[in-house]
């Protein structure tokens, strides 16, 4: 579905196209969502697949590559770390990740959840078997062992101190601890420190006796027993839902080597429907799963139909072989789990919108205030940075449902003005430059009060354009707290029209979006007002420098680490070495740093 400038609003799919499309403009519209959606299409869009699983996938790919307004776009709330080994490297290295990437040639653990401190189980590996820590660039660039291998905590493969063969056993031994085979590798270990502890090495072997410590704690951890899932498949995934008044909750158990190790939720409103409720958790789920960032299980249960668990399955087949099946079947019986997972997916939605932290609380809250129709997704907000009027820069800041859209960040560099501080006509010049380029939000917020909401509203006002718009600022107030005066500090949104402004602290949901995206785009704009400030400062007196033309005056700026005010105290020749230049140009930058 294309709006009336080509730009995607929804990607759906049907197997009776009819019946989908002609559901939209019924007049017992399904919610306030479907009619918005509806007065935007002025262009459908049709793409035929031999199947539904074909469509499912393709579908997928659509929404990842045009990420339509009016669809729902899976966000993890959590993930998990994993050990990866990719053996297209030399000497392959025990890799700590949170997002895996799976490909040809390598190897996943995990995942590994709280209680298996699995950053420190890896660090003592990788020491213990000696075993290569370096990035691929550093490994190729090295000539010589770095520090490590003299500490004896890395074999040094890099300049050839170990064979390939060797290596590899070295390897083969540290992944034991992932692959229940670790009493083997214990055992060495054990053997090492006593042989340290005759040498009278015994600052080595206590160092060992420690790491055992830990290394013994994390195979308890792994060899916990589970009556949950005794005698089932080793990696399996439960999948299970809950639909309440305002949004659809999503769990997933993760069962991995047969120990449950954690669930995963996930959530969007019920008003983002297009599709039936079950439709559209599968869509949602099959994003999770090909968005490969996790380890795939080797069967997926589920509450779906049969007919449903088919097509998902079928759709699967693109990633993986992985089985979905009911909760109970002729060789599997997960209906306690399915249960859990379920309870699970009510309770964290309960939890969530009693403590007001879903973000769609605090975003129908601010559609409420601004008076808007539907629910806004696209949230962008501005910060002027500048000092003493030097270096102005602006920063724009985007959230997608109430969460930071980092690629969508901007940053400006802004004309001085003879005035110097001018925020009211600094914000009007990013305005008018945003205008110019790109999808518009469906709200604009602005860091200050009613002074730069004005700004905001007259550019919007010249370029005809209806789009809400609210400022944040603090106010101070002076209250009583046991009997003592004490100034308090509340966060305001001054909104066009509205007599008084809204206390942000009335909405935790609200607040919390609202206030991250104001510190997000301070910390943005100040970091590049700093940056171009440096540059400002450092240029200022480089092309004052005599003999400096455009080439040397690059190659200064790129090797200038220190002040000016450290370089003023060097001698001619320092000078020259720091900044790979000549003794004469050295001489003539002290003439400029240290005219006297």
């Amino acid at each position: 579905m294309k709006s009336s400038k080509g730009k995607i609003l929804y990607v759906g799919k049907a197997k009776d196209l009819k019946a989908r499309v002609s559901s939209y403009f019924q007049k017992s519209v399904k919610s306030p969502k479907t009619e918005i959606l509806v007065g935007h299409i002025r262009e459908f869009e049709f793409l035929l697949t031999d199947t539904e699983a074909e469509a499912l996938i393709l579908e997928n790919n659509l929404i990842k590559k045009h990420t339509p307004k009016y669809n729902i776009m899976m966000r993890d709330d959590k993930s998990y770390p994993y050990i990866t080994i990719d053996f297209n490297e030399p000497f392959p290295r025990l890799q700590y990740q949170r997002k895996v990437k799976r490909g040809a040639g390598k190897k996943v653990f995990g995942p590994f959840v709280h209680g298996t401190n699995i950053s420190d189980v890896l660090r003592i590996l990788i020491k213990s078997f000696q075993l290569r820590d370096c990035t691929i660039r550093e490994f190729h660039s090295r000539k010589e062992p770095c520090l490590l291998y003299q500490i004896k905590q890395c074999s040094a493969p890099c300049v050839g101190k170990i064979s390939a063969h060797q290596y590899d056993e070295d390897l083969r031994l540290a992944t034991n601890f992932f692959e229940d085979k670790a009493k083997t590798s214990f055992k060495i270990l054990e053997e090492r420190m006593h042989l340290l502890a005759e040498s009278e090495e015994f600052e080595h072997a206590a160092m060992i006796r420690d790491n055992l410590e830990v290394l013994q704690r994390f195979m308890e951890f792994g060899n916990q027993e589970n009556a949950e899932i005794n005698g089932t498949a080793k990696n399996i995934d439960i999948v299970s839902y809950h639909v309440g008044e305002i949004e659809v909750d999503l769990a997933i158990y993760l069962v991995r080597n047969g120990l449950l190790l954690g669930h995963k939720n996930f959530h969007f409103p019920v008003v983002d429907c297009s599709e039936e409720i079950e439709s559209e958790v599968i869509n949602f789920i099959f994003q999770y799963y090909s968005s490969g960032g996790e380890s795939l299980p080797e069967i997926i249960v589920t509450e779906f139909s049969k007919e449903n668990n088919k097509l998902f399955q079928d759709a699967l087949k693109s990633l993986a072989s992985i089985k979905v099946l009911k909760p109970k079947t002729k060789n599997l019986d997960l209906t306690s789990l399915m249960n859990l997972t379920h309870d699970q997916a009510r309770e964290h939605q309960r939890v969530r919108i009693t403590n007001e932290d879903s973000v769609y609380v605090g975003l129908n809250k601010l559609k409420d205030l601004l008076g808007m129709k539907e629910r806004p997704v696209v949230l962008e907000c501005y910060d002027i940075a500048i000092f003493q009027g030097s270096s102005p820069t602006a920063a724009q800041i985007v959230f997608r449902d109430g969460r930071p859209d980092k690629g969508s960040y901007r940053n400006y560099h802004l004309t001085e003005r003879e005035e110097g501080n001018n925020d009211f006509a600094m914000l009007e010049e990013v305005l008018k430059r945003r205008l110019e380029s790109g999808e518009l939000p469906d709200v604009f917020i602005v860091d200050g009060g009613k002074g730069q909401l004005s700004s905001f509203l007259k550019v919007l006002e010249e370029a005809k354009l209806d789009i809400p718009v609210c400022a944040i600022a603090k106010s101070k107030s002076i209250g009583e707290f046991n009997d003592e005066v004490v100034e308090k500090t509340e966060e305001r949104l001054f909104i066009p029209n509205r007599a008084n402004p809204y206390l942000l602290a009335k909405n935790k949901s609200l607040f919390r979006i609202i206030t991250q995206m104001r510190d997000e785009a301070h910390r943005f704009s100040r970091r590049l007002h700093h940056k171009a400030e440096k540059k400002r400062t450092i240029t200022s007196w480089v092309d004052q420098v005599e003999g400096v033309g455009p080439k040397m005056r690059k190659k200064i700026l790129n090797n200038i680490k220190l002040s000016p005010t450290d370089l003023s105290r060097m001698e001619p020749e320092e000078i020259s070495h720091e900044l790979e230049v000549s003794l004469k140009i050295a001489k003539n930058i002290l003439k400029v740093l240290r005219p006297n």
